[in-house]
């Protein structure tokens, strides 16, 4: 289970760092130690609880996201595949991600997927139904979420979203910084939709005012943010009443209840 895990982990971090946008612990190597435990071995940062660098921050972040949809527009400028080989970042125009990673220590399956509302619904909120279903068999958590279901495609008319490489797991425990600027570290990576990222950092404070319009500055709200975030906080509530039981169970229902009424 450790060594599934950390090597999501450390593929997300080669996946960021090859970005050249956001400052992450170098990944160095997953071993097997006696006795049947894995190690993480990975750059050591001096790192410091984030604070003035806030700011830079959000537009970092902002730029992570924004880096796959560039490669797509400069792909397209060139009309041409030649020379691609040579990219050290592919372009990427489906959702997932090349292997398993993980959200806490649930593992999140990452099949490519070419349409996003299918990839969410599939591969996000239907994993964490089926473990409390297997748990707890709510039957009111069970019905909320086959209303939802149809209601999920009516929350992103009109948009057309660009796989963007996401940390996956951006709350205030994951960030900090040291003199030359913010890090972001322990990502659950994958190409998703960019405001995916900030339903997490919304949930638990540790993010600022500047941080939101530095970003927002880079990539505006979209008609309907609001409600998506909230569809988005319900993989993270779900995700952690999975983790640690039924205190996070009211939230997870109640947003539901606001999402199909």
């Amino acid at each position: 289970q450790a060594r599934r895990m950390f090597e999501g982990e450390m593929a997300s971090l080669e996946a960021i760092l090859k970005t050249q946008t956001i400052k992450v612990p170098k990944p160095i190597k997953v071993i097997d130690l006696p006795g049947g435990s894995t190690a993480f071995v990975m750059e050591h940062l001096d790192m410091r609880g984030l604070n003035r660098h806030a700011a830079l921050l959000g537009t970092q972040l902002a730029d992570l996201h924004l880096h796959n949809q560039k490669l797509g527009e400069k792909l397209k400028k060139e009309g041409s595949i030649v020379g691609e080989g040579q990219m050290e970042v592919q372009f990427v125009d489906q959702f997932g991600f090349h292997t398993v990673t993980c959200c806490g220590y649930l593992p999140q399956v990452n099949n490519w997927c070419s349409d996003w509302v299918s990839f969410f619904a599939r591969q996000r909120i239907q994993p964490q139904m089926d473990m409390l279903e297997k748990k707890s068999g709510d039957k009111e958590a069970r019905e909320l979420w086959a209303q939802l279901q149809l209601k999920i495609p009516g929350l992103f008319n009109d948009m057309e979203i660009v796989p963007a490489l996401l940390h996956g797991d951006l709350w205030g425990g994951n960030v900090a910084e040291d003199d030359s600027g913010p890090i972001i570290f322990d990502p659950a990576s994958f190409y998703g939709h960019s405001e995916y990222e900030l339903a997490i950092a919304g949930m638990f404070g540790g993010f600022n005012s500047s941080f939101y319009s530095a970003y927002h500055s880079r990539i505006p709200k979209a008609p309907g943010f609001e409600k998506r975030l909230k569809l988005y906080q319900l993989f993270h509530y779900m995700n952690h009443w999975n983790h640690f039981g039924s205190g996070y169970r009211g939230s997870s229902i109640n947003i539901m209840r606001n999402l199909v009424k």
